[in-house]
């Protein structure tokens, strides 16, 4: 839900989502747009450990309350759910960047009204698609079967590099690719409550996250933009683009329905995927590339445990067999130097 993003270490097309810290983002703000180059922050002065562990917490909790939200809640509003986390990202991070140093990385990008419409506002598009996509498949499909569906994401990303040219096809990729989509097949196979409408949001959702993530490196190449400089620009975009579809896509029920849901969850849910995004400028500098890849595999299989014991979702043993080869596969595919 709010990449999330779900998602943030230094991006690169052939290793994307390091860390995870997109959540991927299958939470609204957890997906956070990964800069196509990071400005590494100053050391922490906690143990990375500490700040690795700060990370897991936040980017589970955010896609566990999403989920809780959207359907436990019955408060079933995706894309308002989303455009509410990108407003309140986007005050956010003019907050922070008025009154702390974390945003002091915006003295690092010369931002014209061209390079605005060319880049951000494409890319901005593709991240809002992804973040809709994503939250609305959480109507349907259980938190463990979306994040077993999302180590699928760096295979699209391959593939769309080597459909651009940016990648070239080798024997170990291509090993790669398949150990990862045999092992998401036989996950999505053994799943016992299959939907194909939400399975078809996450796909989308992984098309929209995957273009995204090459457009990144494509557009913004050269550019220094930690997450939080990330969020601060592109945050407006999906605000503003949601906010033109809300209308058509859910009208005012959602508005309707804000009593039932009340403000103090609705900004504790914003506030905690904020936390995330800020925890992800600390995470840059706490380990190194293969200890945050670690990370984020321990924090999907976190999730996934989570979502059996507490929000009693199904795994079946095909689907733990599954996804142990596609976790497998991300991380070879992840620490591979070709």
């Amino acid at each position: 839900m709010s990449q999330a993003a779900p998602q943030v270490p230094p991006q690169q097309v052939d290793a994307p989502e390091k860390g995870d810290v997109a959540a991927k983002s299958g939470s609204s703000s957890a997906g956070l747009p990964q800069p196509a180059v990071a400005a590494t922050p100053n050391k922490p002065k906690m143990h990375p450990a500490v700040i690795i562990s700060i990370w897991i917490a936040l980017s589970s909790s955010v896609i566990v309350y999403n989920k809780y939200i959207l359907d436990n809640l019955n408060f079933r509003y995706p894309v308002f759910l989303t455009t509410f986390h990108m407003a309140f990202a986007a005050v956010g991070t003019r907050l922070l960047a008025r009154y702390t140093t974390l945003l002091k990385g915006l003295g690092n990008v010369e931002m014209t009204t061209d390079r605005w419409m060319r880049n951000i506002l494409p890319i901005g598009a593709l991240f809002s698609g992804s973040l809709v996509f994503s939250n609305t498949a959480y109507l349907t499909l259980s938190v463990s079967f979306i994040q077993m569906l999302k180590a699928f994401t760096p295979v699209a990303v391959l593939l769309i590099s080597f459909a651009f040219g940016l990648k070239k096809l080798s024997a170990t990729l291509t090993g790669i690719v398949f150990m990862i989509s045999v092992g998401v097949c036989l996950a999505s196979y053994g799943e016992t409550e299959f939907n194909m409408v939400g399975f078809t949001y996450q796909v989308l959702a992984i098309a929209f996250e995957s273009t995204r993530l090459v457009m990144v490196q494509v557009l913004l190449q050269g550019l220094k933009m930690d997450p939080l400089v990330s969020l601060y620009y592109f945050s407006p975009v999906c605000a503003a683009l949601n906010m033109l579809i809300l209308p058509f896509a859910e009208g005012l029920a959602p508005f309707q329905a804000l009593a039932r849901l009340g403000p103090v969850v609705l900004l504790s849910n914003a506030g905690v995927a904020f936390g995330l995004n800020v925890a992800s400028v600390f995470l840059i500098g706490a380990a190194s590339s293969l200890t945050l890849t670690l990370a984020g595999v321990l924090k999907d299989i976190l999730l996934i445990l989570g979502s059996m014991f507490l929000l009693g979702s199904a795994v079946t043993g095909l689907q733990f067999v599954g996804y142990g080869i596609a976790l497998g596969g991300l991380v070879l595919f992840k620490t591979h130097k070709g």
